[in-house]
């Protein structure tokens, strides 16, 4: 079993209003959560980005106020006070240029000793583009074209250094890229960082097939996670892949208590707190995308049609549409007696483990023997003391099982893993 930290910024997970919450720009809040991971011999440590804050209603989200600091700084950082445990920064093929990305990335990799990962993510939206000189954005059928190029050429520049520590010039010119020079940064102790892709679309799945190290999805459930996990693994012959090169790491969230039952009570009285009264009635606002401030949370559900393409909420995607999500909606609270926090609590919040140390080391340990994962990001609901129940309870016993390392066995994430160093293409 793989297991990895996701720090919870800003996400919808997060709970702020906790007393036990920190900063989520101060360094202490990342070194904490680090080192906890790493006292738990996870096999790395992820970061997210956002290139833009949010807004919602034409102001800064309320997820957003604080700011959100730069992945890569933030991970180099984090280098000098962990030994062990890999280090994943989100970064954005669509808003960043090979040549100088690659440098940063190797840049990590030399300065962790081989523990840099990068989560390629893209993006389609233009209100993040025009934090940027060049503005607009890529058509969503462009994006992964683009992602594609974007690794295959930093891989080209990380392979311009021979392993012995000779530089050669390199050369590339494609539809998206054409770059050509000496690359600065010797060959990195993994030879490449380790690449992660996050997605869930036909494109997605087949970009991480070709060319990922590690696919993070979103299925927390036994069934969607076999089905993922069959479909992924199933497109990685075509690109001459091992089923064991690419591993399939789903976003989880874990509630832990002294027995089942106070761990139910825990996890109900944590989505309660996510969906505070306010962020019912953003949630809410979303789905509907006009203002609903005349509604009382604890009352029933708008009685209005949504507004289609609506812009109320910048930054942030808009799952599906609105009138099925709305016509949900409203079935399930007429079925169940829910109100609209009840609605929202109900639909958009999860935990996807709850239970006794015991019962979640067993739920996890099934994921893996069922093939729905190769392991697991976890998402704690507070910064940054949310991981310690999973290290103190739950991993004791994965590792008294065998499912999961008791030491280290290697230096660099990619011995973490269990992937070869990439074959020298010079």
């Amino acid at each position: 079993m793989h297991l990895a930290a996701h720090f919870p910024g800003v996400n919808n997970t997060t709970v702020w209003a906790d007393p036990r919450s920190r900063s989520q720009i101060d360094f202490s809040s990342f070194e904490q959560l680090a080192r906890t991971a790493e006292r738990g011999k996870f096999d790395f440590f992820f970061l997210a980005e956002g290139l833009r804050l949010r807004e919602h209603n034409g102001r800064v989200h309320d997820l957003d106020v604080v700011g959100r600091p730069e992945s890569l700084t933030v991970l180099n950082a984090l280098a000098a006070v962990t030994e062990r445990l890999g280090l994943a920064a989100t970064v954005n093929a669509t808003f960043n240029e090979p040549y100088e990305l690659a440098r940063r990335l190797a840049t990590l990799d030399h300065l962790s000793g081989g523990r840099a990962a990068w989560n390629v993510v893209t993006s389609s939206d233009a209100f993040t583009g025009e934090n940027f000189r060049r503005g607009g954005y890529l058509d969503r059928a462009d994006r992964y074209v683009r992602a594609a190029e974007f690794v295959a050429t930093a891989r080209e520049l990380w392979d311009s250094w021979t392993p012995d520590g000779v530089s050669r010039p390199f050369a590339h010119e494609g539809p998206q890229f054409t770059v050509s020079g000496e690359f600065t940064v010797p060959r990195s102790p993994q030879g490449h960082p380790v690449v992660i892709q996050a997605g869930d679309s036909s494109e997605g799945r087949e970009f991480a097939a070709s060319a990922a190290d590690i696919i993070f999805t979103r299925h927390g459930t036994l069934e969607a996670g076999r089905d993922f996990y069959a479909d992924v693994k199933g497109r990685l012959a075509a690109y001459g892949r091992e089923a064991d090169s690419l591993k399939i790491m789903p976003g989880v969230t874990v509630v832990v208590g002294d027995n089942d039952a106070e761990a139910q009570e825990k996890a109900a009285e944590i989505r309660r707190q996510q969906v505070s009264p306010q962020n019912a009635i953003l949630a809410a606002e979303q789905i509907w995308g006009t203002g609903l401030s005349a509604y009382d949370p604890d009352g029933p559900l708008p009685d209005i049609d949504p507004v289609p393409d609506s812009r109320i909420t910048q930054g942030r995607v808009r799952h599906g549409d609105p009138f099925a999500i709305v016509a949900r909606w409203r079935a399930l609270a007429e079925a169940k007696g829910l109100s609209l926090r009840g609605t929202v609590i109900e639909t958009t919040t999860r935990q996807s483990f709850i239970g006794s140390p015991r019962t979640v080391a067993a739920e996890l340990t099934a994921f893996v023997d069922q093939r729905a994962a190769d392991g697991f990001i976890l998402v704690p609901h507070l910064t940054p003391g949310g991981l310690d129940d999973v290290v103190d309870r739950v991993v004791p016993l994965l590792q008294e099982s065998g499912a999961f390392r008791s030491e280290y066995a290697g230096s660099t994430l990619r011995s973490h893993l269990g992937l070869p160093e990439p074959v020298w293409k010079g």
